[in-house]
């Protein structure tokens, strides 16, 4: 899909900002938390520092992210009206973060106080989220498979909330505190469809659109835009069943299902790649490597979880799976969100910038935004604390130091985008002072001739 881009429906830039400058302090907090913890945040998923540490990731980071992109995105590249997006993020965004900040800390202090309160800021906030985004993207009258796969992004989106409060209020408000074996099974189901039927599918149906248009590649081929993200939520759902049918009906197609979704999100990854092989201009920007990185660790991460499936004495080690949770977290999500926030705010400053009008002078262009330099060694320091968090997996004595790095990881990117945001305030009240001169001069001219 390459639809005509309308910037005139963009909304209010403070709508998407309060996002994108709130999200990377989630990540410091999961760093500086797991440095704290040490290694006995990695001992098993389940873990209490390790369900915290996931979910200032997923619900506190990726969420707030994605809903501010979303919020900017579905207006201007799909031509959907979000509803009030000003009112929307102004609620939406205190709610949500309050709620992942209560759910995480609720994990790692082991507080069931705190995660009975997550739960109905999580229903009220996202679900009112979820409603306002569907209703634009079910009327907007454009086309293509990138609105499509947004559609099914966020119904993946409402099926991992819907399992989600139902586990947060078990564990909130169930006397023992423990999960029983039903509970860990919707937690496996509540993770695949958080991470695939929505994480990726939301990067799947974006990629669409920004890897052509950004890093000039040839378009997606149109069997696989169409192939892959219905093919996942078909593995996803058809993976999902084993909560209602009895467990020894299902385990011997279980396995082949969640293969054909690997398999799947695989062909997307080395895909990507190719088609940035393919690139019409030879020069790599920043998110062009944070790009190849996450499609690398969406490798990986297929490729490690049929090792493990292969090789079940290695699967059944309790971190396995947070092995896995590395690569997809730190790996995948992490990776591509960064390098589109690169993207993403230096543009938004210089597209609000031209609105302004009556400019004496052009202000900054995209490059003079966000200096090269800071971003390619925040990104460098991301890729080795992603070494240093795998390296964790393998050997705990480096756990901490893996943490300390994430944090500062997170908070050179904060610092960076801060940074770009303050030269759009400047340049503005520069902007908007010279005009009220401007206008004050001709008022007084007026008034003597």
């Amino acid at each position: 899909m390459h639809p005509n881009l309308s910037f005139e429906q963009a909304p209010p830039i403070s709508v998407p900002y309060r996002f994108f400058l709130t999200a990377p302090w989630f990540g410091v907090t999961a760093g500086l938390l797991l440095a704290w913890l040490g290694p006995d945040a990695l001992e098993s998923r389940w873990s209490p520092g390790a369900l915290a540490l996931s979910h200032l990731l997923t619900v506190g980071f990726m969420l707030q992210v994605m809903c501010g992109a979303l919020l900017q995105f579905i207006p201007v590249a799909t031509g959907g009206n979000v509803w009030r997006p000003r009112w929307v993020a102004s609620l939406v965004h205190p709610i949500v973060a309050i709620a992942a900040l209560c759910l995480a800390f609720g994990f790692a202090l082991s507080q069931p106080l705190l995660i009975q309160i997550a739960v109905p800021l999580f229903a009220a906030g996202l679900g009112g989220f979820i409603a306002v985004v569907s209703f634009s993207l079910l009327r907007t009258p454009a086309h293509g498979m990138t609105i499509h796969v947004l559609r099914l992004a966020l119904f993946g989106l409402a099926v991992t909330l819907i399992l989600g409060i139902a586990l947060a209020s078990a564990l909130g408000w169930q006397a023992d505190g423990q999960a029983s074996w039903s509970l860990v099974l919707i937690s496996n189901v509540h993770a695949a469809w958080g991470l695939g039927a929505w994480a990726l599918m939301l990067v799947i149906g974006v990629s669409y659109l920004v890897v052509p248009m950004f890093q000039l590649t040839p378009s997606y081929p149109a069997w696989l835009t169409r192939t892959v993200p219905f093919g996942i939520l078909v593995a996803i759902g058809l993976w999902s069943l084993q909560l209602g049918v009895d467990g020894e009906l299902v385990q011997s197609w279980l396995s082949v299902v969640a293969l054909g979704g690997m398999l799947l999100a695989g062909l997307y990854a080395g895909t990507t790649l190719w088609l940035q092989a393919l690139r019409r201009r030879r020069l790599t920007d920043i998110t062009f490597v944070f790009w190849r990185g996450a499609m690398l660790a969406l490798l990986g991460f297929v490729a490690s979880w049929i090792a493990l499936e292969v090789f079940p004495v290695l699967g059944e080690h309790p971190r396995a799976a947070i092995w896995l949770g590395m690569l997809a977290l730190p790996g995948v999500f992490v990776s591509v969100i960064s390098g589109m926030l690169y993207k993403i705010v230096p543009f938004l400053n210089w597209l609000h910038l031209q609105r302004l009008g009556g400019l004496k002078v052009l202000p900054p262009n995209i490059k003079q935004m966000l200096a090269e330099k800071p971003m390619r060694r925040q990104m460098r320091l991301h890729f080795a604390s992603l070494v240093l968090l795998l390296g964790a997996v393998l050997w705990p004595p480096l756990t901490s130091l893996a943490g300390l790095s994430f944090a500062v990881s997170f908070l050179w990117l904060e610092w960076n985008l801060v940074g770009a945001v303050r030269r759009y305030i400047d340049f503005r009240s520069r902007a908007l002072s010279d005009q009220v001169i401007d206008q004050t001069h001709a008022d007084a001219s007026s008034r003597v001739s």
